[in-house]
């Protein structure tokens, strides 16, 4: 049945209200950040505020922090769910299923409640203040929610494709690569741009595990920006924008087979 005219316009408005609550902070922020930084004067554009807050702040020290980590925690994930995802979604040995609900208690217990214990437990391996104290845990986590990801995936492929590849002689390692990743690659996608956006804006683990600040982050330069090199709003705002902009520019690329992987997963679940 074709929605009327009056429901098709109450769905554009609750949209358009929804769009409006998610963007009119970004650009608020965006706007404040071309501010003049002088008290009484009003004028716009200037640019160098950007210049101005990545010199003061740091930002290119802590930017290029969050790079190594993302793509170490990204790759590592990536591969681990994917290896995880086929045993548990496509081969489903004996007793997959309670190693599946491991998995999923890393979705449910939060790092607050384990961040202390895994401080100590790096830090009695020597790794605290290094990459791999800041890696090593997100890379946990982010296995956790691959690990269900791709099972759920690797579960709704046609039987009959596995089958026929079976049947040509290919081998598991085969068939993940030359088979299922061709066309899972919305869900690959999706993984991969969730996993960098929390890893890009996870805040607790890189304070914790680096208490020298030899691997701080850049959302955790940007919070330490506002104490010790600035008081005013449009530096900070500024600041603000730089550390978003990875996130947006990379959703901008993906944002297809992103949008088709969420919707797959939907229709799925």
């Amino acid at each position: 049945m074709r929605a009327s005219r009056m429901e098709r316009a109450v769905n554009y408005m609750v949209l358009v209200l929804f769009a409006a609550q998610a963007l009119i902070p970004v650009l608020y922020v965006v706007v404040l950040s071309l501010r003049s930084e002088r008290i009484g004067d009003d004028s716009w554009g200037h640019v160098e505020n950007y210049a101005t807050a990545w010199e003061q702040g740091r930002f290119s020290q802590y930017m290029a922090n969050s790079a190594i980590i993302a793509v170490l925690v990204v790759g590592l994930a990536l591969v681990l769910s994917l290896m995880s995802g086929y045993v548990l979604g496509v081969l489903r040995p004996r007793g997959g299923n309670v190693l599946f609900f491991v998995f999923l208690l890393g979705i449910m217990v939060p790092s607050e409640a384990i961040v202390l214990p895994m401080f100590f437990d790096m830090r009695t391996l020597g790794l605290t203040d290094t990459v791999w104290a800041v890696a090593l845990p997100q890379t946990a986590q982010s296995l956790a929610f691959g690990s269900f990801w791709m099972r759920a995936f690797f579960r709704g492929v046609d039987p009959a494709i596995l089958e026929a590849a079976r049947i040509d002689g290919a081998g598991d390692l085969r068939i993940l690569v030359s088979v299922l990743l061709p066309i899972g690659r919305p869900a690959i996608v999706t993984q991969v741009v969730l996993t960098f956006m929390w890893t890009w804006n996870d805040f607790l683990i890189p304070l914790v595990m680096s208490p020298s600040g030899a691997m701080r982050t850049a959302p955790l330069g940007l919070a330490f920006f506002q104490g010790q090199y600035t008081q005013g709003s449009t530096l900070l705002a500024a600041g603000a924008v730089l550390v978003a902009l990875p996130m947006v520019i990379l959703y901008l690329v993906l944002q297809r087979q992103f949008i088709s992987g969420m919707t797959e997963g939907a229709v799925k679940g």
